[in-house]
């Protein structure tokens, strides 16, 4: 887990790259779609851990060393205020460093109800606001990136000020992730069960893309939840269904709560440690390493019920997404009742994501 104030690139695994690694225009549109419940599995990786919390921490004490050893004032620690996290997934690649964040979410936690509220803002949200020429939400980050040093600002840093005023809120982190370290959770996991909805099949000789996944109850490893969760079109013969964003949400929001059951089980009290490596080799924060382990001990029995996800939609007219103006407000809402919450505060519902 690197500290973002080096301004690295985010790592990716050593090793044989996969045909799926390669570089391929299509590869990049397919994982748009799931970026999203990677960055999920970074919040579930930080709050699960069910009620062998200490064990693990003890276990894990080494891989939540964020890099930044920067003392916390008590009064700043997880266990004292809620903390608002700044999410950017991205299609970061060596051979293809654009950084588009093609996730945007902020989540809020707050240790007084041990709840979080999470919204999420489409990709290609077209943006005006003072201060910002207009253009789609998802460009912003690799924009600050390349104007680092003529700016003196550090790109990530440019986004919490950006997005914290979009939502009207103070953004205390950021963590940046790719998607390389999704195989290698659930395969940790042992896989996952999921309702696989509809047959699906996708081939592309060019990234190694190979989905065959026919209907009904499956238990399903790495590359296959990984085919589950991306699927959108079919080239074979017969063909298969289509998939809407509609229908990928609800696969991705399947294998979530699959995950979340899992580490909450026995049987992932000793994989927890590895589970954390395979998000570490793939994220860059600013969180440091005592904030780390303090959300950890923090939230270690938060509860699915208790995490609630706000996705604000809105209208498509190429190329942008136009924001439904009421979604976000009530958005901007969501995430200012989180931090008012307190101990006695019985508002913290079930998420239906």
């Amino acid at each position: 887990m690197s500290n973002l104030s080096n301004g690295l690139p985010p790592r990716t695994q050593s090793g044989k790259k996969s045909p799926k690694q390669k570089k391929t225009k299509k590869k990049k549109s397919f994982f748009r779609s799931f970026m999203k419940f990677v960055l999920f599995l970074l919040i579930i990786g930080i709050l699960a851990a069910g009620g062998y919390t200490y064990y693990i921490y003890n276990q894990v004490e080494e891989v939540l060393d964020t890099g930044n050893n920067k003392e916390v004032p008590q009064t700043e620690l997880a266990e004292a205020k809620p903390l608002t996290i700044l999410l950017l997934g991205t299609d970061y690649r060596p051979d293809h460093p654009t950084y588009l964040s093609d996730v945007i979410m902020v989540a809020t936690l707050n240790p007084n109800t041990k709840s979080s509220t999470i919204v999420s803002l489409p990709r290609d949200t077209r943006l005006e606001m003072d201060g910002y020429k207009p253009r789609k939400l998802n460009e912003y980050y690799p924009v600050f990136k390349a104007r680092e040093k003529e700016s003196g600002e550090v790109a990530e840093e440019q986004m919490k000020k950006m997005i914290g005023k979009y939502l009207n809120i103070n953004i205390d982190y950021v963590t940046v992730i790719n998607f390389q370290g999704f195989r290698d959770v659930v395969d940790n996991l042992g896989g996952v069960d999921v309702t696989v909805d509809k047959n699906m099949c996708y081939r592309d000789r060019a990234d190694g893309t190979d989905i065959n996944l026919t209907a009904g109850a499956k238990h399903l490893n790495g590359d296959q939840a990984l085919d589950f969760v991306r699927y959108r079109k079919s080239n074979c013969r017969p063909r298969t269904a289509e998939s809407d964003d509609f229908d990928r949400n609800r696969r991705q929001n399947q294998v979530l709560h699959s995950l979340i059951d899992q580490m909450q089980s026995f049987n992932a009290l000793t994989k927890f440690s590895a589970i954390i490596k395979s998000v570490d080799k793939n994220m860059m924060t600013d969180i440091e390493s005592q904030q780390m382990k303090n959300i950890v001990q923090t939230y270690w029995n938060i509860s699915k019920q208790n995490v609630k996800y706000n996705p604000v939609a809105g209208t498509w007219r190429s190329p942008y997404v136009y924001i439904d103006e009421q979604q976000l407000d009530a958005a901007r809402q969501a995430l200012q009742e989180e931090l008012a919450k307190k101990a006695n505060d019985s508002t913290a519902t079930s998420s239906n994501s």
